[in-house]
């Protein structure tokens, strides 16, 4: 063989190496994100933290680990075909953030895929989605708020604000898979306190806004409104309804209290979405959701605003205000 021809040769057989490599070497991962929300809202409220939880299980978006985001725009019936979508993409891991809507959806589209839920003022045992906290089994783990906890103490707080108000308003979304639960909680609540209830409900901008004015016709001193994707993506609209009708009203998030709301009670968005990064991650380096315990999220935060409480009327006791995480002046 001339020296020519075999140079050849081994330039083709050390081609076929390097082409043989590339097919072996494995894919970046992909974490499809499944969102009852818009990824606008999302990208304001839950990514950077999730983002920041990844990093600290080692991954980073573009360098490590893709990602597909799928976000229903509140459309729960669209939840279903999304987590199919994501299955199609060969998703690693589906982290289904926006509550039980998300997860119950993602739980329905695969019995194999690892998935990480957010749930907040919802059992997941009760729920469906794991065997329990401490053993969630299957394919399926998460952070989850403990059932009542939060929304018990949204009216006790709303009470000491407006202790005069003798009826209090509830707004919920008739198709959140947790409404019985919730509407049990907010009448217990309002017999603890003494006070009459009235739930109203919404599940878009019109249907919010049917609500207030029933709220109006009802002579509804205070309102309480439940942490739900719809509403939390709709702060804007409900901070400002409340504000034109002067009704005293507390909300799930700090968001809806630094949007000008008069004050909010709820988990802290931040650390739960790092702590959902964290899982992921430890999940794409092949940790199983069988054995990560469903973490009961038991931090939240008090937020009071003052300059909105001038224009309500309202002067807040001492013992709330030292309660305060956060007060806005």
């Amino acid at each position: 063989m001339r020296r020519r021809e075999f140079i050849a040769l081994l330039g083709s057989g050390v081609a076929g190496w390097s082409l043989a490599a590339r097919a072996q070497r494995p894919a970046m991962p992909v974490i499809g994100f499944l969102s009852t929300s818009s990824q606008r809202f999302d990208d304001a409220l839950r990514l950077a933290p999730f983002r920041e939880g990844l990093k600290e299980a080692g991954y980073v978006e573009g360098r490590n680990v893709a990602s597909e985001y799928r976000g229903a725009e509140d459309h729960y019936e669209r939840l279903p075909e999304l987590a199919a979508d994501l299955l199609r993409r060969q998703v690693a891991v589906i982290v289904a953030v926006g509550g039980p809507p998300a997860a119950l959806a993602a739980k329905a589209a695969s019995t194999t895929v690892p998935i990480v839920f957010t749930v907040t003022s919802a059992d997941p045992v009760q729920l469906g989605l794991v065997a329990s906290f401490n053993r969630p089994g299957g394919n399926v783990t998460g952070i989850a708020t403990v059932p009542g906890s939060v929304v018990s103490k949204q009216f006790e707080a709303l009470h000491e604000a407006a202790p005069t108000a003798t009826v209090i308003g509830c707004l919920l979304n008739p198709n959140n898979p947790n409404i019985e639960a919730l509407t049990r909680e907010a009448q217990e609540a309002t017999r603890t306190l003494g006070r009459k209830l009235e739930v109203l409900y919404a599940r878009d901008d019109t249907e919010i806004e049917t609500a207030f004015a029933t709220l109006v016709q009802k002579r509804v001193d205070a309102l309480v409104v439940v942490t739900d994707a719809i509403f939390n993506s709709r702060r804007a609209q409900l901070v400002a309804l409340t504000a034109r009708h002067m009704l005293p009203s507390i909300f799930p998030f700090r968001e809806f209290a630094t949007a000008g709301g008069l004050m909010s009670y709820g988990v802290s968005f931040g650390d739960g979405y790092r702590q959902v990064g964290i899982y992921t991650g430890r999940i794409l380096k092949g940790e199983k959701p069988a054995d990560l315990p469903v973490i009961q999220f038991t931090k939240v935060e008090l937020v009071i605003n003052v300059r909105t409480a001038k224009t309500l009327g309202i002067s807040f006791p001492l013992s709330l205000l030292g309660r305060a995480d956060e007060v806005i002046e």
